[in-house]
C-alpha cells in the first residue's frame, strides 16, 4: 500500500465570499450572526449585512477599487468581519496583519503588499499601534494612502462619506485574501488565496464537524490567522451559524464565560488554550455541557489533554485538523466519531476533494508506514506567492502538488501522522515562526557575529524559540540586553526565550551548521526529554 489518499469526491461550492454572505443574509436575516462580547454587540445577519454594506460603501468612497490591497491590523472585533466581507464584495484584497507585528515587521508587509489602506485600533494593552505604524512609515516611500483608526471619528467619517459601489463582479477564482507566511530562506511571503480556496475550505471543515445553522462557535483564536477567518468567521457565514467573539485577545476566563452564557456548541483552540481553560481556577463555576464539537490544531495534542476535553468540556466530537496557510488551510482532519487514539496519534485523513501523498527524497510516493514529505493537491492549493514566481514554483510543482515541508507517515488506515518538518519552522502555541527571519534580525545587533535560531520542545506550547549566539571578538552581551533589542521591533512570539552564547557551532565538513545537534544538546542540558517524547509521540 502506497502513501497516497484522495478524500471523498463531492460537489464544491461555486460561490464568492460575497455571494455566500448574501445568500445567508437572505435566508437567516433575523437569526443571530455575531456576538462580540467585549464590544457589547449582538448582531443578526440583517444587522451584519447592513454593517458590511456601509463598510463597502466607505471603502469605495476612499477610492479602494478591485484588486487594491486593504490591511486589517487588529485583534478580534466586529470590524474585522465587516472588512473581511466588504473587501470581498467590492473586489479588493484583504491583507491580514498580525497585531504582534512591530515596526520592522510592519514596514516589510506595507511595502511588500502594496497596501493602499490599513485599518487599526490606535492602541490596546499590548501596544500603541499608531506609534508602531508611524515608526514603520518613517523615512520610507510606501504606497499606503489611508490609515483609518477603528472606533474613532476617522472610521465614522469614512462610513458617512460612503459611496455605493457597483454590483459585485468578482470571480470565484479571483484572489481575495493575502496572508503572510515565511519560507526558510528569509522574509515572509504573501500567500494568494481565492474565493474558491476559502469558501470551500470553510464549507468542508464545517461539514466534517457536522455543522448546521443551529451551531454556535466560541472563537478564542485570532481572526488574523486562517484558523479564525476561514474556519471561524467565514465558516459561520457559509452555514448561517452564530459566531461568538469572547475577547479581543485570548482570555481563558472570557472563553469559559462565553461558552456558558451563550450556550456555544463548538469551540476552537490550540492545545495551550484548552489547557489554560481547563486549568483556570474558576473552571468549575462554568457550564460547558452545551459543547459538542470543535477543532484543536496548531501543535500536537497530548492524549491526556484530549481526554480532559472530551470528558470535562463535554466535547465528545472534538477533532484534530492539520494544514497550512498555502492550503487555505486545512488538508487533513479527524472525524467527529474517530476513536480517541486516532484523534491524538494522527492528524486525521485527507479532506474531501483533497489529494495527499507522502514522497521520498527522489519524489516518488513511499509505502505506508514510511516517513517522507507530505504533499497535497486540489482546490485548496494557493494561487501562488505574491510577486514571487520562483518561490511559487519551488512550493507548487507543475502537476499542482503543494510541498508542505512537513515530514509525515501515512498509516494503513489512511490517517496521517506528522513526524517532523523538512523545513525549520517552529510552531509555538499555534504561531508559525521562521528561524531565518529572526536570525537576519539578530545579525543587525552590532555585537553579534553569528546566530542560529531553532525550536526546542515544550510540554505546553509545543515548542519555544532558542538562539545560539556567537559574539564578535572582545564583546560581551547579556541575555536581557539581546531580548531588549528585539522588543518593539519583532513580534513578541519571535523573541528567543532561551539564549546560549557560544564560541563555535557544530558544523558539517562542508561548513553547514548542524541545528539538530544544537537542539539535542539543549534537550539534554535543559532536561526536555519528556517534552520531546510528547512532541514525537
Amino acid at each position: 500500500m502506497q502513501s497516497y489518499a484522495a478524500g471523498q469526491s463531492i460537489t464544491l461550492l461555486e460561490k464568492t465570499i460575497g455571494q455566500a454572505f448574501d445568500e445567508t443574509v437572505a435566508k437567516h436575516a433575523h437569526k443571530e450572526a455575531v456576538v462580540s462580547r467585549h464590544q457589547g454587540l449582538r448582531l443578526t445577519y440583517a444587522d451584519l449585512g447592513a454593517g458590511v454594506a456601509e463598510t463597502a460603501a466607505g471603502l469605495w468612497g476612499l477610492g479602494v477599487r478591485p484588486g487594491d490591497r486593504v490591511g486589517m491590523w487588529a485583534s478580534n472585533c466586529i470590524e474585522w468581519i465587516y472588512l473581511q466581507v466588504a473587501t470581498a464584495k467590492i473586489g479588493a484584497v484583504l491583507v491580514n496583519v498580525n497585531p504582534a507585528y512591530r515596526a520592522n515587521d510592519l514596514a516589510y508587509i506595507l511595502e511588500r503588499s502594496g497596501m493602499k489602506a490599513i485599518f487599526l485600533y490606535e492602541q490596546d494593552a499590548r501596544a500603541h499601534y499608531g506609534e508602531v505604524l508611524a515608526a514603520a512609515r518613517k523615512g520610507r516611500a510606501l504606497p499606503l494612502e489611508h490609515a483609518v483608526l477603528l472606533g474613532t471619528d476617522q472610521w465614522r467619517a469614512m462610513i458617512a462619506a460612503g459611496v455605493r459601489p457597483p454590483d459585485e463582479s468578482a470571480g470565484v477564482h479571483d484572489v481575495v485574501n493575502i496572508q503572510y507566511t515565511s519560507g526558510t530562506t528569509g522574509k515572509p511571503k504573501g500567500v494568494l488565496l481565492t474565493h474558491h480556496n476559502l469558501v470551500n475550505n470553510a464549507y468542508l471543515v464545517g461539514r466534517g464537524l457536522k455543522w448546521t445553522d443551529a451551531d454556535k462557535l466560541c472563537l478564542p483564536v485570532p481572526l488574523y490567522h486562517c484558523f479564525g477567518c476561514v474556519m471561524g468567521s467565514l465558516q459561520a457565514i457559509v452555514y448561517g451559524a452564530a459566531l461568538v467573539l469572547p475577547s479581543a485577545q485570548f482570555d481563558p476566563l472570557a472563553a469559559l464565560q462565553a461558552v456558558d452564557e451563550e450556550r456555544c456548541t463548538t469551540i476552537y483552540g490550540v492545545p495551550t488554550m484548552f489547557i489554560a481553560e481547563l486549568d483556570h481556577p474558576d473552571y468549575a463555576q462554568y457550564e460547558t455541557s452545551s459543547l459538542r464539537t470543535g477543532i484543536m490544531a496548531g501543535a500536537p495534542c497530548p492524549v491526556e489533554l484530549m481526554k480532559r476535553v472530551v470528558d470535562e468540556m463535554h466535547c465528545t466530537e472534538m477533532t484534530i485538523a492539520y494544514g497550512q496557510t498555502e492550503a487555505s488551510p486545512v488538508i487533513t482532519q479527524s472525524s467527529t466519531d474517530d476513536p480517541l487514539e486516532v484523534r491524538v496519534a494522527t492528524v486525521g485523513a485527507a479532506m474531501p476533494c483533497t489529494e495527499v501523498k507522502v514522497a521520498g527524497p527522489s519524489g516518488g510516493v513511499v509505502d505506508a508506514g514510511v516517513q517522507g514529505e507530505l504533499l497535497t493537491r486540489g482546490y485548496l492549493v494557493m494561487k501562488g506567492y505574491d510577486n514571487d514566481a520562483a518561490g511559487t514554483a519551488a512550493a507548487v510543482d507543475a502537476a499542482g502538488w503543494l510541498r508542505t515541508g512537513d515530514l509525515a507517515v501515512m498509516r494503513e488506515d489512511g490517517n496521517f501522522r506528522i513526524t517532523g518538518r523538512a523545513k525549520e519552522m517552529i510552531i509555538r502555541g499555534g504561531e508559525n515562526i521562521y528561524p531565518r527571519e529572526i536570525e537576519e534580525f539578530l545579525h543587525e545587533h552590532p555585537k553579534v557575529a553569528d546566530v542560529y535560531v531553532l525550536g526546542v520542545p515544550d510540554e505546553r506550547l509545543g515548542e519555544r524559540v532558542l538562539a545560539w549566539v556567537k559574539l564578535r571578538d572582545g564583546e560581551s552581551l547579556a541575555e536581557n540586553e539581546l531580548k531588549d533589542f528585539c522588543r518593539g521591533q519583532i513580534a513578541h512570539f519571535k523573541i528567543p526565550e532561551f539564549i546560549r552564547f557560544v564560541d563555535e557551532f557544530p558544523m558539517t565538513v562542508t561548513g553547514k551548521a548542524q541545528k539538530f545537534v544544537m537542539r539535542q544538546r539543549e534537550i539534554e542540558l535543559r532536561g526536555l526529554e519528556y517534552a520531546q517524547r510528547i512532541q514525537t509521540a
